[in-house]
């Protein structure tokens, strides 16, 4: 049996996981990180885009966090996100929707223009894609 540690997904609105898992992968600020059992104690920001979490008997989850942090512990990694969600509920099109919006903003913006916003919606749904493709290429 595989070396276990209890996992915490939890966003500003309800815990989204709670389990034992092997391994979390996810891209903190400074890069991408594989915590597992044992990891030394770490606090981090994490990017938008995809966590992936591995179960002793072998399956993965993806799922996606807006950024946030990461807090690491002996016998306990707990992911604080603004926004998370399984991988499985991210509506694809709609993703792509809000990306060809964004974008089309930034390049057709007005004098009463959001940079910021349109920005932070950009990187928002570009971080939506990525977690589906990466959920897309576990399951092939």
């Amino acid at each position: 049996m595989a070396m276990t540690m209890h996992c915490d997904i939890v966003s500003a609105e309800k815990e989204i996981f709670s389990g034992r898992v092997t391994m979390l992968v996810a891209t903190g600020t400074l890069g991408e990180l594989g915590i597992m059992p044992g990891h030394a104690p770490l606090l981090t920001g994490i990017r938008p885009g995809p966590v992936r979490l591995s179960f002793d008997n072998g399956e993965e989850e993806v799922f996606f966090a807006s950024g946030g942090f990461l807090e690491v512990q002996p016998a306990v990694v707990t992911v604080l996100a603004d926004t998370a969600l399984r991988a499985d509920d991210i509506d694809e099109a709609a993703t792509v929707t809000a990306r060809e919006q964004a974008e089309r903003a930034l390049s057709d913006h007005a004098a009463d223009f959001n940079f910021s916003l349109a920005t932070a919606q950009l990187a928002d749904a570009a971080a939506r894609q990525r977690t589906v493709e990466e959920l897309k290429k576990r399951r092939r």
